[in-house]
């Protein structure tokens, strides 16, 4: 799913560091799910939570079978944009990220100078991916709230701080603490981010480009972390 801060392009660099450490029959847990780009690459046991609600429907939509529309005009976009409470979950999802510029969320009503029709492209790579869905329970909700298997591999993936995927009232503090207590409750914890507290090591970095605008393209180093407990010292 195009999605702005998906890990699609980079999944390769960083699921097999992940997947190494995972035990046979251990639930893959992720309390950002997203664009749901990392687990559909994923296998067995599955986990992907998000407090987006018309992200989840469309989410859970799609793995029961949805096949989103083909062509959204401008004018039903910001009518569905202005009354959400008048159309289906999973179609306001679909119109609020698929077919917005970049992946954002209401980001602009997507188009370029070629008439590419970004609801066809977006339904299609959609349906496609939602085949690697099954098994996966989807769940919307504030991830502490989240009931965790015991001993899961955990991937974050939370909005990142000081950039424009940042979200209000996004406690960064209380994120890194929880990934502390969870790896103290037995889980394996990996987190995506630019930058962590010094308790936690980078086991990977990669540079690649982010679009932050129709106009511009900076590099950026993706880092993977994991918490390293300090045994009392």
């Amino acid at each position: 799913m195009q999605y702005m801060g998906s890990k699609n392009r980079i999944a390769k660099h960083l699921l097999p560091i992940m997947l190494a450490e995972r035990k046979p029959e251990q639930w893959w847990v992720e309390p950002f799910v997203g664009g749901a780009n990392m687990i559909d690459k994923v296998e067995g046991n599955r986990m992907g939570n998000d407090s987006h609600e018309f992200l989840i429907s469309l989410l859970v939509a799609l793995k029961d079978g949805y096949v989103p529309p083909t062509n959204i005009s401008k004018e039903l976009y910001y009518a569905i944009k202005s009354n959400p409470q008048d159309y289906p979950k999973e179609l306001v999802g679909f119109v609020g990220f698929l077919c917005s510029f970049g992946g954002k969320w209401w980001g602009g009503y997507a188009f370029n100078k070629k008439g590419d029709n970004y609801a066809d492209r977006g339904s299609r790579v959609l349906t496609k991916q939602a085949k690697n869905f099954s098994g996966v329970f989807f769940k919307c909700g504030d991830y502490l709230d989240m009931e965790i298997p015991p001993n899961s591999l955990i991937y974050c993936d939370p909005p990142y701080a000081n950039t424009c995927e940042y979200k209000d009232g996004f406690n960064q503090d209380v994120f890194w603490d929880w990934c502390r207590t969870q790896t103290k409750k037995g889980h394996t914890v990996f987190i995506s981010e630019y930058s962590a507290p010094n308790d936690f090591v980078c086991v990977k970095e990669i540079q690649h480009k982010t679009i932050l605008d129709r106009n511009s393209q900076y590099p950026r180093i993706e880092k993977l972390f994991r918490y390293v407990e300090s045994n009392g010292i």
